[in-house]
C-alpha cells in the first residue's frame, strides 16, 4: 500500500495554464509531509485534490532557475 502524501498549498503564487478539462499548471509554496514549504509547479484538477507529477524548488533553486530564463 502506498503511503498517504499531506501536503497543504501555504501560496498560491501563479497558474501558468489551463487546459480543456480544467486541469491548471500552476507555481504554489507546498508544506509537503509537514516539512518546510517549498517552491511547487505541477498540474492540479479543479478541486486540488488530485495532481500530476511535478518539481519542487528550494530557495536556491527559484533564484537560479530565475537567473537562467532571465539570461534567455
Amino acid at each position: 500500500m502506498a503511503k498517504e502524501i499531506k501536503y497543504e498549498i501555504e501560496t498560491h503564487i501563479g497558474t501558468l495554464s489551463t487546459n480543456a478539462k480544467g486541469w491548471t499548471k500552476e507555481l504554489n509554496l507546498i508544506s509537503w509531509n509537514g516539512q518546510a514549504p517549498k517552491f511547487d509547479l505541477r498540474v492540479w484538477a479543479p478541486d486540488h485534490e488530485k495532481m500530476g507529477k511535478g518539481i519542487t524548488l528550494t530557495n536556491e533553486e527559484l533564484a537560479a532557475l530565475k537567473d537562467i530564463l532571465t539570461s534567455m
